[in-house]
């Protein structure tokens, strides 16, 4: 049965917001000590340990299929020349810098499946490194690691799995297409029209905020207010990237949590706003206050291990002009708290929702207006990792670097997940407008040592 999922407006303005140096895929890089006791899986195995799995996730068999005369968003088609050897390739290096430079500066292309494995049998260290990446618009980053942990299992020893045949749906006919389309664009106006009469009426009822019209008005501030772009942080783009890695014991994180009573996210935000400082420090410019965006899953458990993007954004002030670590926690705690009392991320996702019923051009122009650099300086996101020990083909999950995407004029951005009792920070930069990222995490690594020190005090 010929079968097409339309993109969510959402997943269809990361699409519009892709450039030639904008590439909007998220990622990770994992590495994985291999079994002890037993042969190391070679790069042929681990290919295929992958393509018998895929069944698991059918989004990965499926390309982009533009509407027809453009009228809607594209939709989601089974490949019918679908190959796993052009999605699972050998790293270019067995340095994993290199490797990892080379597989996040290259686009996805958009006439197949968009996800690409690269696998360094052999890093220097013996370990094993799997560098993943899969574009923005097919899921986000909790989605990215439920989808990458459909690879692993809780036990050394399970098995790979078996082929399961499968053949890909036809191609929907492009009139019926063309017919959905039109049907739909009929009812936008309708939508648009219901969708401002709700918001106008009833915005507490809409946003789904606890809190009162005061709380409310400070969300839509602090969402509207204008950014002022920073150097080196807001610049034009080149198409290089580099990966920063930062890894430390999770009880750090956790003991300046219970030291400061705040939240481990907060932890995490002014680990970061102390890294940035001194990047601005180095640079020669004077440490600013900068509106940072921070996604906030909205996906529901049973949509645990769903495609597509289920996320809104909460903005806050990263005190970067703050020196005292302490200070930096507490100015970061008010903040969140003050954000999430007021309803943030249901402001932004009412005003996505709102817009998804304006014409595709206006749609791509809210994108492209709420990723501007006059819409907030960095992104800073959190993405919780497995808790338990997990394996691929008996080789175990010991770290896993987020890569969280930069959209144009955005030099930098910081993603954190967990695997175990390990915090792991990702910290993405353009090659050429931050050469020297690894500062960047050596600095992160600092204000992280600042905090447990100031907790221990």
């Amino acid at each position: 049965m010929a079968t097409a999922t339309r993109l969510s407006p959402l997943d269809d303005s990361f699409l519009g917001l892709e450039g030639p140096t904008a590439h909007m895929h998220v990622g990770w890089t994992a590495l994985f000590e291999p079994p002890m006791d037993g042969p190391r899986p070679s790069f042929e195995e681990l290919r295929r340990h992958i393509d018998v799995r895929l069944c698991r996730a059918p989004r990965y068999r499926q390309r982009i299929s533009p509407a027809p005369l453009d009228i809607d968003a594209p939709s989601w088609i089974d490949d019918p020349y679908f190959d796993i050897s052009q999605h699972v390739l050998p790293a270019s290096s067995e340095n994993l810098d290199q490797a990892v430079e080379d597989c996040m500066s290259r686009p996805l292309s958009r006439q197949r499946p968009l996800w690409e494995i690269r696998i360094a049998e052999r890093l220097g260290d013996g370990r094993i490194a799997v560098i993943g990446k899969a574009h923005h618009c097919m899921v986000d980053g909790i989605a990215a690691v439920e989808l990458a942990s459909l690879l692993l299992d809780p036990t050394p020893d399970a098995g790979p799995g078996e082929d399961d045949d499968w053949r890909p749906d036809a191609a929907p006919q492009p009139l019926g297409r063309l017919v959905d389309g039109l049907g739909d664009k009929a009812m936008a106006p309708v939508r648009l029209a219901r969708g401002a009469a709700k918001l106008a009426s009833s915005p507490g009822r809409l946003l789904s905020v606890p809190g009162d019209a005061p709380a409310v008005l400070g969300a839509a501030a602090r969402t509207l207010h204008p950014a002022t772009p920073v150097e080196p942080l807001n610049q034009p783009l080149s198409a290089q990237r580099r990966l920063g890695r930062v890894e430390r014991p999770l009880n750090d994180l956790k003991q300046i949590k219970s030291s400061f009573g705040t939240k481990l996210n907060d932890v995490y935000l002014a680990a970061s706003a102390g890294a940035v400082r001194q990047l601005l420090i180095d640079r020669g410019h004077k440490p600013v206050s900068l509106k940072t965006m921070v996604p906030v899953s909205v996906r529901a458990e049973d949509e645990a291990e769903g495609f597509g993007n289920r996320i809104s954004f909460m903005f806050i002030k990263l005190p970067c002009d703050e020196p005292d670590p302490e200070r930096r926690l507490r100015r970061i705690h008010l903040e969140t708290s003050d954000a999430k009392q007021g309803g943030d991320p249901g402001l932004s996702e009412a005003t996505l929702k709102l817009a998804a019923s304006a014409p595709r051009r206006v749609q791509r122009l809210v994108s492209r207006i709420m990723a501007s650099p006059r819409m907030f300086n960095l992104v800073v996101s959190n993405i919780p990792g497995p808790s338990e020990p997990m394996y691929m083909a008996g080789c175990e999950l010991k770290e896993a670097y987020p890569v969280v995407p930069l959209a144009q004029g955005h030099t930098l951005s910081i993603g954190m997940t967990t695997v175990r009792d390990r915090a792991c920070f990702g910290l993405y930069a353009d090659g050429k407008g931050l050469p020297d990222v690894g500062r960047v995490a050596a600095a992160l690594e600092r204000s992280t040592d600042e905090l447990v020190e100031a907790g221990r005090r």
